[in-house]
């Protein structure tokens, strides 16, 4: 069984296990073993959860704690000292915070791209049928902060747009912003179309041209100080290979 754990300099934020479970397991990865500590966007939470879960029954004695948050809170920690093996960003600009302060072991590798979609509760109560209902201040509007990538990337598609939003909220993370949606809480959202997916049936996505110039790079590292070094080059490998590709383009992330 997968043991639930806080990162100790970390005890503010959720840290969210990895299940067991009975998929099939791919090769072992050599080396591996102990705990792997992942730090990973917000975005990632579904499919990390997936991949960790087989990558613990790849390896058995291995056990990966998460923790899923901002790409920008992760980094900030990690600069700040944070124990960890790895780390999965949601934007480039996040990772290279780390990388600036030599935490990062090699260089970091992008494994997955993402796009924004907007989000609505279900059956589309708000009447939003594109960008250009960000700026209504009629409709309620979430977005994440900007200095969060799913925020970044808000602020790129609404300019190519030539949309001034106005948003009555401002979430830390982008499942932060999900959440107001699948709440009932807003009209409409910028989200991932990974997290509109994961949603199911409480949440629709309506897709826009100007997505196309607002889409993020997902690079991953090891870290140069990593507790379990040979855990976190097996746990990114794992990712890059076939196996963790094809459970991360299921979920509606696109290639590198």
């Amino acid at each position: 069984m997968v043991r639930s754990l806080w990162v100790a300099a970390l005890a503010t934020l959720a840290v969210f296990p990895v299940a067991c479970g009975s998929a099939a397991p791919a090769d072992d990865q050599d080396g591996a073993s102990g705990e792997v500590v992942v730090f990973a966007a917000a975005s990632l939470t579904e499919t990390f959860t997936e991949l960790g879960r087989r990558f613990e029954e790849a390896n058995p004695g291995t056990t990966v704690t998460f923790n899923f948050a901002g790409s920008s809170s992760l980094a900030k920690q990690i600069v700040e000292g944070a124990p960890v093996d790895v780390f999965a960003s949601a934007s480039p600009a996040n990772m290279e915070q780390v990388t600036e302060t030599d935490a990062v072991s090699g260089e970091p590798t992008v494994f997955v791209r993402n796009r924004l979609e907007i989000a609505v509760p279900a059956g589309n109560p708000g009447d939003v049928t594109g960008i250009a209902d960000f700026a209504d201040e009629d409709r309620t509007i979430a977005l994440c902060a900007e200095e969060v990538p799913c925020g970044a990337a808000a602020r790129k598609a609404l300019d190519a747009a030539g949309v001034t939003a106005a948003p009555d909220t401002l979430e830390r993370d982008v499942k932060a912003v999900l959440t107001k949606v699948e709440l009932g809480e807003v009209d409409a959202a910028l989200v991932y179309r990974t997290d509109v997916r994961a949603a199911d049936d409480t949440v629709e996505g309506i897709a826009f041209p100007e997505s196309e110039r607002a889409v993020n790079d997902y690079p991953i590292a090891t870290m140069a100080e990593a507790p379990n070094t040979e855990g976190a080059r097996a746990f990114v490998d794992f990712v890059l290979s076939d196996a963790g590709r094809s459970v991360l383009t299921d979920a509606g992330f696109d290639g590198p």
